[in-house]
């Protein structure tokens, strides 16, 4: 029996994006449990404008005309639906996507997305006040890994197994190089030993949003440094989501698209994954951060912006709309 199926456009966009929308429900409700248990006394406001700041809302929040407390930012990421990267509005998107996708996914795939997307649907302000708002978070989290471990288990694999996973991966590095731009600026130890103390445990924080801390305890030494971590998440080839094994897959999918499909529009994909992957082992970490981790950081996110381009204008649609926004 043949299982060269051609996949229809649609459905290769389909399930690219609902991978993307999952995958940042789930970066975003772990970004939220760290930040609230790690806000600084009397530094409230800063730990929660990081949280603006890494999902570049500034403009969305400012035209909410609200200040950013800690509970008005909660509330336009748990409850706002007008909040294009909002929990609800993102598992909105990859609800609506899995009803297009319905001929492809598994019952079990299809079955689990309603169960979450009503149980989010259903928040209140309630939900996100004092210690329930860990257990809301942990709910979320885990609502996103039962998708994850149906689909393992269920889906077809054929090409629409690798354009889902192409979305998850590029929005999972993009979300870890968020992670560490803004909170690399917020953390660098300076001071006395004490405050160096106090932000090496928000370290381990940044380390927690990731889903890494464990992970990283098992290779760092007793006394790590920012350095350390910045490394382990932007170069650790065996850590899942550091920036590097996610460009590593990225290049795997697309090359099973190219070699066992025969899908030429991979190309310039290929080409793109190549350059981040030579930009992110060239150089040793320290010459990151002496030449500025932020420059560096921006590079790969416009890398990645234009990789999901190089991917989305041979096969999905015409992307250059996109393009100019993402240059401007």
């Amino acid at each position: 029996m043949s299982r060269e199926t051609p996949l229809l456009a649609r459905y290769a966009e389909g399930l690219f994006w609902m991978a993307r929308y999952l995958e940042r429900v789930e970066n975003l409700a772990r970004l939220i449990d760290v930040t609230q248990t790690f806000e600084s006394p009397g530094r409230e406001t800063e730990s929660w404008l990081a949280m603006i700041r890494i999902n570049a809302d500034e403009e969305g929040f400012k035209a909410t005309g609200k200040e950013a407390t800690a509970d008005n930012v909660k509330r336009f990421y748990l409850l706002d639906p007008g909040n294009p990267t909002s929990i609800p509005a993102s598992l909105e998107a990859a609800r609506t996507n899995a009803r297009t996708l319905r001929p492809l996914i598994s019952t079990e795939m299809w079955m689990q997305m309603n169960v979450f997307h009503r149980d989010m649907m259903q928040l209140t302000d309630a939900d996100i006040q004092g210690d329930r708002l860990s257990r809301l978070c942990t709910r979320i989290k885990e609502g996103v890994q039962a998708h994850t471990g149906i689909t393992e288990g269920t889906f077809f694999r054929d090409q629409g197994w690798d354009f889902y996973q192409l979305g998850r991966l590029i929005e999972r590095a993009d979300q870890t190089t968020r992670l560490l731009d803004i909170r690399y600026h917020l953390l660098v130890p300076g001071g006395s030993e004490e405050r160096k103390a106090a932000e090496l445990t928000q370290w381990g924080g940044v380390l927690r949003a990731a889903a890494g801390y464990h992970a990283f305890r098992r290779v760092a030494p007793a006394g790590f440094t920012p350095v350390d971590v910045v490394a382990f998440l932007l170069n650790d080839t065996s850590f899942p989501r550091s920036v590097a094994v996610c460009v590593q897959s990225m290049e795997w999918h697309l090359g099973q698209l190219r070699s066992r499909y025969g899908l030429r529009g991979t190309v310039g994909a290929l080409e793109r994954v190549e350059e981040l992957r030579a930009g992110l082992m060239g150089r040793p970490v320290e010459k990151v951060l002496a030449d500025g981790l932020h420059l560096f950081l921006d590079g790969v996110q416009r890398d990645l912006i234009l990789l999901a381009s190089e991917i989305g204008t041979p096969f999905f649609r015409d992307w250059r709309p996109l393009l100019g926004a993402a240059a401007a």
